[in-house]
């Protein structure tokens, strides 16, 4: 025995010992019958032993035409078209009513076996009848649908024209035929496992160390097996939080190490809070359908004096504003929606709040839910990270600090502010961060003071409040390296695999 093959048979593992008379065997199944092994521990060895240079396994795909449902249940009862020809050869002439009663199909198992059979010529219809003109010898004569179902499965490449025929003709029907495509491994043995197969492959070599081993010394006179420390060996992928939730927390995390506190609160909120308190115009375009995910229920309104309040901030205004100068609804006030921003929790915290807990700082993070039109950078279902700071200091430099301070700590460092309109903050702006690859400004922030109108009736006097709400979806893909926010949510398994803990 060459040094080689001494090497190779001392790192053959049970398995392998076991199959290794084998493998020269037609298929898996019989290299399973013969060595007593199920499919999984002979694949596995197989795997090993072409790891070995032993052995190569080459896979195949094939199609095969297999009996659909139906097909099992025609094998059975006959094909349709031959149950109404086995009963019309007693009657030879009879009314389509009758046969479709008095021959117990369905009328889909009906109408096709008129088709099939007026195709091969074996009937005639006239006057709302069926004539039979098949003679004795045609209708015993099995036909080629039957004779093809009869002989299944078969391998697709070795049809006959006839069977061809056949197929295509049973094909057109439901679920009496179905092709599937099925893989198939052959075992080639190469020169090295020839050379091995003539050798003695059994042996007694300890497979692993144990504790009973080494107190009674059973390793002496005995072998170890050899190992092969440098073979590839499959991924392990242990449980991890979905990247989304990672980097949602990290948010959360940041936001609490500045000093803010958590607001929570319910996705389906009334129009009030997320329109109304914020002195949303109930005429503004964003309230319509498209725009909003309405829910077909009303909710109660909050007590009186809020109410009242945010009524007279709309039609009469507060603080020196003239309002909308429109009659308030109450009833429009009370349709429920998918909330449209997490700011509806900012109001809501306003509205409890009281005087000797200001300063104060709050934030969130959740879901939004907007009438979208999807593509690479918008959903209609969204993260929101939510922030307010009220404090009688607060000024427009600080909202601009805090913003830059969370895209710096969430990894964006290009970030630009330009000027823009809300209807419940004054000043108002938006930023951008730059986004590399696309070589574009992309949009991030939301963000400004609230105005009187919205303050006063929730706070009950004006106190300068700092409010923002970024998408936080698109900073999670600059995160991660997502080029479509789709893929945040599509459960791609590779994906969620690959993607990296978040090392912050």
């Amino acid at each position: 025995m060459s040094e080689q093959i001494k090497k190779l048979v001392e790192s053959l593992s049970p398995n392998e010992r076991k199959i290794l008379p084998y493998i020269k065997e037609k298929n898996i199944i019989e290299i399973c019958k013969k060595s007593n092994l199920d499919k999984t521990s002979v694949v596995r060895a197989l795997e090993y032993l072409q790891n070995k240079n032993i052995l190569r396994i080459l896979f195949k795909k094939k199609k095969v035409v297999e009996t659909g449902v139906n097909g099992a249940l025609y094998l059975r009862k006959g094909l349709p078209e031959r149950r109404l020809l086995n009963f019309l050869v007693e009657k030879r002439i009879l009314s389509l009513k009758d046969a479709k009663t008095q021959s117990n199909l369905s009328e889909d198992e009906f109408k096709a076996s008129l088709g099939a059979l007026k195709k091969k010529a074996m009937i005639e219809l006239k006057n709302q009848k069926i004539v039979l003109t098949a003679n004795n010898l045609e209708i015993a004569k099995k036909s080629l649908e039957e004779s093809l179902l009869d002989n299944l499965p078969l391998d697709y490449e070795s049809l006959s024209p006839e069977q061809v025929h056949a197929l295509k003709t049973l094909q057109s029907r439901k679920d009496i035929i179905q092709i599937n495509e099925k893989k198939s491994a052959e075992i080639e043995v190469n020169e090295l496992g020839e050379k091995l197969l003539k050798e003695e492959t059994k042996g007694d070599l300890i497979e692993g160390l144990t504790t009973e081993i080494l107190i009674k010394e059973l390793w002496k006179g005995k072998h170890f097996r050899r190992y092969n420390v440098t073979s590839p060996v499959p991924a392990i992928h242990g449980g991890k939080k979905h990247f989304v939730n990672e980097a949602l927390d990290y948010a959360r995390k940041i936001w609490t190490e500045m000093g803010f506190k958590e607001m929570t609160g319910d996705v389906i909120v009334s129009s009030f809070w997320n329109f109304d308190a914020l002195f949303t115009a109930q005429d503004h375009p964003i309230r319509e359908m498209q725009d909003t995910f309405f829910i077909d229920k009303k909710s109660e309104l909050p007590d009186q004096k809020l109410v009242a309040s945010v009524r007279k901030s709309h039609e009469k205004g507060v603080g020196g504003s003239i309002g909308w100068e429109y009659e308030w609804d109450e009833e429009e006030t009370k349709k429920l929606v998918l909330r449209t921003h997490t700011t509806c929790l900012s109001a809501q915290t306003l509205s409890k709040l009281k005087k000797e807990n200001l300063p104060a700082k709050f934030f969130a993070i959740g879901k939004c839910f907007r009438n979208e039109t999807l593509d690479w950078n918008h959903g209609f279902e969204f993260n929101q990270t939510e922030g307010i700071v009220i404090d009688k200091n607060a000024n427009f430099c600080n909202l601009l600090g805090y913003l830059k301070q969370f895209a710096k700590k969430m990894g964006l460092e290009k970030i630009r502010f330009r000027p823009a309109y809300f209807p419940y903050t004054e000043p108002s702006v938006e930023g951008d961060y730059w986004d590399e690859d696309k070589k574009e400004w992309i949009e991030l922030f939301a963000a400004g003071i609230l105005r009187p109108e919205v303050t006063i009736p929730l706070l009950g006097e004006h106190v300068p409040v700092l409010a923002w709400g970024p998408g936080i979806d698109r900073i999670i893909m600059k995160m991660f390296g997502i080029k479509d926010i789709r893929e945040l949510y599509k459960n791609n398994l590779t994906q969620l695999r690959e993607i990296k803990f978040l090392m912050k």
